[in-house]
């Protein structure tokens, strides 16, 4: 599946767990998640994959052992993905965090203010939305009602600043 980062198309050094579960990078889903944490090499990456009715803080014991966590985006008017991605990154999660499914480029920006590092779509997707149009809409986002990597203070955070300065 092609995979999207805020530079463009990335190669995934990750494979689902029904593919090759001896390789390097695995991902697995939630039910066996545990059995796969217990029977990884100490070199072998584990990552999960997530549906978006998942509730984050069943990860939060265990997330600072997964370097990937994947969130399901089943379809494109279907939002609690990105609720989840800002559940774990407020729970704590430092890990790369990808949306799986379908986004539209307009919200590849608004998932990067969730958290999201990367996309990862069906090849019918990715070929009908080349990335230089998934990038270049993300970069039209210069302020966000979240706290993001890439736009900074929320509007709410700027906002309070503005009438702290006035009052002042």
């Amino acid at each position: 599946m092609p995979l999207l980062d805020f530079n463009g198309w990335k190669t995934d050094e990750f494979v689902r767990y029904d593919e090759f579960f001896e390789a390097a990078a695995i991902i697995v889903p939630p039910e066996t998640l545990d059995a796969a944490l217990q029977a990884a090499k100490p070199e072998q990456k584990i990552g999960v994959e997530i549906p978006n009715t998942f509730a984050p803080k069943l990860l939060a014991q265990i997330q600072h052992r997964l370097p990937l966590i994947v969130v399901q985006f089943p379809k494109f008017s279907d939002g609690r993905g990105f609720s989840i991605g800002r559940m774990l990154r407020e729970q704590g999660y430092t890990g790369v965090l990808r949306a799986n499914g379908f986004l539209l480029p307009d919200e590849f920006g608004f998932a990067r203010a969730c958290g999201f590092d990367e996309v990862e779509m069906s090849e019918e997707h990715a070929a009908r939305s080349p990335h230089e149009q998934w990038v270049e809409v993300a970069k039209l986002f210069s302020v966000a009602y979240h706290k993001g990597p890439d736009v900074g203070a929320s509007i709410f955070e700027r906002r309070r600043a503005l009438r702290e300065r006035a009052a002042a």
